[in-house]
């Protein structure tokens, strides 16, 4: 036994720090795991900054208001928002809040150990249901992490709290607090506790009882299952309810509060919002909408959820004005004709000095159609009639035609492939264009159309405002394209502006979230388009149409004797009525008309010959200026006129005054006349007659306004004494007189001109 081996002597102190060596080693791998875990999972947070979350409050509504920002337009919205402050939201829901949400909410700093550990127990025990999130970790996953909302993970929960200790170091509970309830969801598309509260019970947030704010408190937990509006109430009751029982346990309310809170009936007042988020003026303010987009840029998306205030040019004594003159003129064209709400009327107000839209009426009731007859909107423009012949008017002007010289303005007159009569066959003689103006004679301006060229008249149309696209034909001058009344202020307001074009705005100014101006329309850039001389030149002419006794806008003028320049213009078969008036202060088009052709309906109702829409223009005015003084347009010398004549087309002073087929007139003055531009056919538009002898607009070609009655000639001069000429050489004046004509208020005069006379004459003294 000697040579056995000696046993070894075991140690176990050593086994064990082993084993501990061991578990601290795999407890130390494991917490370096987790950190290097959790921080891959906020690693892009750790840059976030924090401190615009206020801004989150996401999805604020963009708000619109009038021109002095006391009438709200609308509120555009991708969800149902409106943030407030918290002296704005009634104790209750504060307590209420704290109380369901998070009771230690005052005391932890961004997530709650104790809380967590709370809702584990009741969740486990089945003793009810509770989340575990704080007020903060709700606020953040509502806002921040919004894309992450519905994903159920450790991921998740890790990031939510992260993001809230960080919060918490830079805002205030009460603040936190304020976020959380304006974008908590309260269901019904509602987010935020004010938007909630005019929801359901159509009042303030500060205005809610103890029973509706604790019955709004429980929303959120379930904004579906808990929402007022399902199953009569009764799941919202029960959470109510219980909300109650935590403001009670937690020593915010009385048991005679509790009590009586518990046995009020739910009284639901619901307030819905509109779908489009328009509250007043909907044709004016869905077209503001439409510009924001086209002409500004801005997105759906920025005008849904971006918060801009936008101040409008709307002037809400104009457009109620606007409104009434509308509704009045519509009411008499259907009185008059027997029918009902057939015809109704649109028009467009703008400040001739900045292209503000001050008014608008796109129709009878926007409910009904939203096609906004005023601007074109999903629809189109209307034939305008003689309302177009200013244009023709302006290009003679600008061209150097003196609107004294004559032109004739007989009864028909026919053209290559297109045919033309003034108003019942009238026989206006030989006039000036100025009376020609004033009568609306089609077959004169028809005349001077094509010996300016369409072109001419199209080119000035646009320059001054029109945006349509026009013909090229001599039809253009009697109005047969479709055109808006918003487009016709904007270019008779060149003309009141003397010369200078501003494009047609409805926004003044918008401001963004954090109320900076960044968009500012309060003054705008115009282009002159004409010379000052060329504009007031026009505007003595078209004021013939209301102050001459011949004009045939006699009803447009106003009570406090404002001169008013405009022009009457009607499409065939009086399916479309127009005015279009400026003074200095405002330009204006109103229509009238039966618009159910947009549809379809090819039975649109003819407007009676009896009413014009003039005095709506009148009305309207009549209280946009009321108190105002009278003043005048600037004033211009004359521009710099030429002798013009063309034998052609009847102008100057050897016109004849007979309708024959002036394409055979192969002997008289040559022009460069495109052979297209004279026919008038294949014009017409579905709002309204076409145009040319064979169509169905009839042969006048495009428009009649107030019938006139036809002048009675100057009698022929019989010489006193009876001068006996010698008969060779026949006399020629020296110098040759230029015909003037006497104005336009004087009906008899210029009939003829001076060579003329001397020619009947001599003979008569011949014969």
């Amino acid at each position: 036994m000697k040579n056995r081996p000696s046993a070894k002597k075991k140690h176990p102190k050593i086994g064990l720090l082993v084993v501990v060596s061991v578990l601290a080693a795999v407890i130390v791998a494991g917490g370096v795991g987790v950190y290097a875990l959790g921080m891959s999972w906020i690693g892009d947070l750790t840059e976030y900054d924090v401190s615009n979350t206020d801004n989150l409050n996401t999805s604020l509504p963009s708000e619109a208001w009038d021109s002095t920002k006391t009438v709200q337009l609308a509120k555009f919205q991708l969800d149902n928002r409106e943030p407030v402050e918290l002296n704005q939201i009634s104790q209750y829901v504060l307590d209420g809040t704290v109380a369901t949400e998070d009771e230690r909410f005052y005391e932890h700093g961004g997530f709650d150990l104790a809380g967590i550990a709370r809702a584990l127990v009741v969740n486990i025990t089945g003793s009810g249901r509770e989340g575990a999130s704080t007020i903060t970790q709700q606020f953040v996953r509502n806002t921040i992490l919004s894309d992450e909302m519905d994903e159920i993970s450790i991921k998740r929960k890790v990031r939510e709290m992260y993001l809230s200790v960080k919060l918490e170091e830079v805002y205030s509970k009460d603040e936190i607090l304020r976020m959380y309830l304006n974008t908590i969801n309260y269901g019904n598309a509602t987010y935020g506790i004010q938007a909630a509260s005019q929801r359901y019970f159509s009042k303030d947030a500060t205005d809610l009882t103890l029973a509706e704010a604790a019955a709004l408190v429980g929303i959120p937990q379930s904004p579906s299952y808990n929402n007022p509006l399902v199953d009569g109430g009764k799941n919202c009751i029960e959470r109510r309810n219980l909300v109650l029982d935590r403001m009670l346990s937690n020593g915010y309310i009385t048991q005679e509060e509790h009590d009586a809170a518990q046995q009020a009936p739910l009284e639901v007042n619901e307030t819905i919002p509109t779908n489009d988020g328009i509250l007043a003026y909907p044709y004016f303010t869905s077209y503001m909408r439409q510009e924001l987009k086209e002409e500004l840029g801005m997105s759906e998306a920025e005008i849904l959820k971006g918060g801009f205030t936008i101040v409008t040019t709307l002037d809400v004594t104009a457009q109620e004005a606007a409104e009434q003159a509308a509704r009045d003129k519509a009411a008499q064209a259907n009185g008059t004709a027997g029918l009902d709400n057939v015809f109704e009327s649109a028009m467009a107000a703008v400040d001739p000095e900045t292209g503000h839209i001050k008014a608008l009426v796109g129709g009878r009731d926007y409910s009904e159609s939203q096609v906004n007859l005023a601007t074109g909107t999903g629809g189109a423009g209307r034939q305008s009639g003689s309302s177009f012949k200013t244009f023709t008017l302006v290009a003679a002007i600008k061209a150097g035609i003196d609107p004294q010289t004559l032109i004739n303005c007989s009864a028909t007159a026919k053209f290559p492939g297109w045919s033309v009569e003034n108003i019942n066959k009238t026989e206006y003689g030989t006039r000036s264009i100025a009376r020609a103006f004033a009568v609306s004679s089609n077959t004169g301006f028809a005349r001077l159309c094509l010996s300016l060229g369409p072109d001419a008249v199209a080119s000035t149309a646009k320059e001054m405002g029109i945006h349509s696209n026009l013909s090229s034909t001599g039809s253009i001058t009697l109005g047969v394209d479709a055109v808006t009344p918003l487009e016709m202020a904007e270019a008779y307001a060149t003309l009141a502006s003397g010369g200078v074009h501003h494009n047609t705005t409805p926004v003044l100014q918008v401001y963004n979230r954090d109320d900076e101006l960044v968009v500012d329309n309060t003054t705008t850039e115009g282009e002159r388009v004409l010379e000052p001389e060329v504009a007031h030149a026009a505007l003595k002419v078209m004021e013939g149409v209301v102050q001459s006794s011949e004009g045939t806008g006699t009803d447009a003028a106003l009570a406090n004797g404002q001169v008013v320049a405009g022009k009457t213009g009607t499409s065939d078969d009086y399916k479309d009525s127009w005015f279009c008036g400026v003074t200095p202060q405002m330009s204006v088009a109103f229509w009238l008309g039966d618009r159910r052709d947009y549809f379809g309906d090819n039975s649109c109702e003819s407007i009676p010959p009896s009413v014009t829409v003039a005095s709506a223009f009148a009305s309207f005015m009549n209280v946009v200026l009321e108190g105002q003084p009278a003043v005048d347009f600037a004033n211009a010398a004359n521009p710099p006129y030429k002798t013009y004549t063309d034998a052609k087309y009847g102008i100057g002073g050897t016109a004849g005054s007979s309708g024959e087929d002036e394409s055979k007139d192969s002997d008289k003055k040559d022009k460069d006349t495109d052979s297209n531009s004279a026919n008038g056919t294949n014009n017409g538009s579905n709002s309204g007659g076409t145009n040319g002898s064979n169509t169905p607009g009839g042969p006048s070609g495009g428009g009649t306004d107030k019938p006139d009655p036809a002048p009675t000639p100057d009698p022929e001069p019989t010489p006193d004494p009876e001068p006996t000429p010698d008969p060779e050489p026949e006399p020629t004046p020296d110098p040759e007189p230029t015909p003037k004509p006497d104005p336009a208020k004087t009906p008899s005069a210029a009939s003829f001109s001076l060579p003329t006379i001397w020619s009947r004459t001599l003979q008569m003294l011949t014969a």
